[in-house]
């Protein structure tokens, strides 16, 4: 009875050891991750850069056990909120139109990346399995756009080379996945040609369909709860709905995450209120930092780890970390070769565009001066003119927005890896050969890359001159759309159909109050964005900002006084709070 009174007392204090070290590494990785965060842009650095930097330093600590993190946890827990923060973002009209672009380099670069690394590793380590080795190309295949899209928007990439950037890490991770999965497989001898791809055509077509379908019955659901704090927790699992009965299936969970998260940032403008997208938006940014960061920062702690077993297993750390080199040099040229045909091809996209937009000028004129006979000719010259303005509006973007020979750079040297090489590389059978090995030529992989690329990147982006939208036209847009929108409010509102719930017309009067005031606060709007701000806007703008602060040092002098219930304090925060964070979107604090 002592015996295992003294055993129960041992295994509760092992257990809550346990359990202080597992508190103690999250709280010190969440504080490391901030703190990484906010130091790397004052120092020239992507966050992902130093956190993995200061993971390695960390790994080499003496004392420090090895952290051991299943694989299964990163892909099927840690992945999906990535990728669903990323997409839902991502707006759909420019991922539709980049398609090309993004489909080329996450799909057919990726598996011809693959097929031809897993060659390249049967020649440098005799004994490797094809198979084996393929599914190592399709390790470190996927670059993950993480480093290199946040250096973009820092340094005002214009945004189709973002989109792509964005577009090419969300889809590339589902075709790295299914290939490894098939490459697997195929280590027993199960797996033909035909075999992996009917498999990759299942995969990809049941994704999409699941993806659709989570993405819109969860909009409609959220849409009919008035609750945020509801609404906000179903978007927190709507990266499981979709990843895990598409794995269940032997779909891609990423592709169906991707889709759920490309249909609900697409929907949500119409669906949700505008409490719920802001809470989603602020949420999820929080969840995509602390994700995607501490990824990047077990990744360098592990690496000491990884090091040690190839040790232990009798192999050269050197020579692996060799071969490492010899396979992030040919994934530079593959990716640079690709390239070539794929400019040349959007080149030519670009011109064809040109050429169909002017066609559609033409017969758009042509419509204009087109009598229609009858209500019925009517209609169909209406939905004519509807549809080519939609098609040449899209051809315009085209022929608008080309890559170029300098945006192709920019994609060529944007090839950094991370999460998915991070987590497929550990997730190979344990019985595959040079298994040890193979992670460290993965973890250099991503290592190099991460730090070459992301380093060097913002040094060729300048060097090239690549740069977003003038800023001048770039105001006179915002300046147009602005008008167009207040235009559409003003003419609901003077409409003479428009009448009360009592069926009474609205005052004249109040509708030109309405009006006037809604057209002086959009044109205020828009000064914002001038570069040199009128004497008028400058005061205007320091007279708004003193009085929210007195409003604000008001509210916590009354809160701290005790005079007013806690109820009424938070309703005046709200109110303060949200022309707070209005004014600092719109550049006036």
């Amino acid at each position: 009875m002592v015996a295992a009174t003294e055993a129960c007392v041992s295994l509760t204090h092992r257990y809550a050891n346990q359990m202080d070290f597992i508190s103690a590494l999250f709280v010190g990785g969440v504080l490391l991750i901030i703190g990484g965060s906010w130091i790397a842009p004052r120092i020239g650095l992507a966050a992902p850069i130093l956190l993995t930097v200061v993971g390695i330093g960390i790994g080499y600590i003496p004392g420090l056990e090895p952290l051991e993190i299943e694989p299964e946890w990163i892909l099927a827990i840690v992945l999906p909120p990535i990728l669903y923060a990323a997409a839902v973002n991502v707006p759909i009209t420019d991922f539709r139109r980049n398609f090309k672009a993004i489909s080329g380099l996450s799909v057919i670069l990726v598996i011809l990346s693959a097929v031809a690394i897993g060659f390249l590793l049967t020649w440098l380590m005799p004994g490797l399995p094809l198979a084996a080795a393929i599914a190592l190309g399709a390790v470190v295949s996927p670059p993950d756009a993480v480093a290199a899209t946040s250096i973009g928007k820092r340094l005002g990439l214009p945004g189709r080379l973002v989109t792509v950037l964005e577009g090419e890490g969300l889809v590339n991770d589902a075709t790295a996945l299914v290939l490894l999965r098939s490459a697997i497989a195929a280590i027993g001898g199960s797996v033909t040609i035909f075999g992996v791809a009917a498999d990759f055509v299942f995969a990809v077509v049941v994704a999409v369909l699941i993806g659709l379908v989570v993405g819109l019955v969860t909009v409609w659901a959220r849409a009919r709860i008035d609750q945020p704090t509801l609404t906000t927790a179903i978007s927190f699992v709507v990266p499981f709905l979709a990843y895990l009965p598409a794995e269940s299936v032997h779909a891609s969970g990423v592709l169906a995450v991707v889709i759920a998260g490309l249909v609900t940032g697409h929907k949500a403008l119409r669906h949700l209120s505008v409490q719920d997208r802001i809470t989603e938006r602020m949420n999820w940014r929080t969840a995509q930092l602390l994700l995607e960061n501490g990824v990047f920062l077990v990744m360098g702690y592990q690496m000491a780890q990884i090091v040690t077993e190839v040790g232990e297993e009798g192999a050269s750390v050197w020579a692996t970390v060799g071969i490492g080199l010899v396979v992030t040099v040919a994934l530079i040229l593959l990716r640079a070769v690709f390239m070539v045909p794929l400019l040349v091809s959007l080149r030519s996209e670009r011109r064809r565009a040109t050429n169909r937009a002017a066609r559609a000028d033409q017969f758009l004129e042509r419509i204009d001066g087109m009598v229609p006979h009858g209500e019925r000719e009517e209609r169909r010259l209406t939905a004519m003119r509807k549809r080519l303005g939609w098609q040449r509006t899209e051809w315009n973007a085209l022929a608008r927005d080309g890559l170029g020979w300098r945006g192709g750079l920019v994609l060529t040297w944007s090839g950094m890896r991370g999460v998915v090489t991070l987590a497929a590389a550990q997730s190979l059978p344990f019985d595959v050969p040079f298994r040890s090995q193979l992670i460290l030529i993965a973890f250099t992989v991503a290592l190099v890359t991460l730090v070459l690329h992301g380093t060097t990147l913002p040094v060729l982006i300048r060097m090239l001159g690549v740069s977003g939208t003038d800023a001048e036209a770039q105001r006179r847009e915002i300046a147009d759309l602005v008008e167009n929108v207040v235009g559409a409010g003003a003419a609901r509102i003077n409409s003479p159909d428009l009448v009360t719930d009592e069926g009474k017309p609205y005052k004249p009067e109040y509708v030109t109050d309405i009006t006037a005031n809604r057209a002086r606060l959009a044109t205020a709007f828009v000064g914002q964005f001038e570069e040199t701000q009128s004497e008028e806007n400058r005061q205007r703008a320091a007279l708004f900002r003193l009085m929210l602060e007195a409003e604000q040092a008001a509210i916590l002098d009354m809160r701290a006084s005790g005079a007013y219930s806690s109820e009424a304090i938070e309703y005046a925060q709200r109110v303060v709070d949200t022309d707070l964070a209005r004014s600092a979107q719109q550049g006036v604090i």
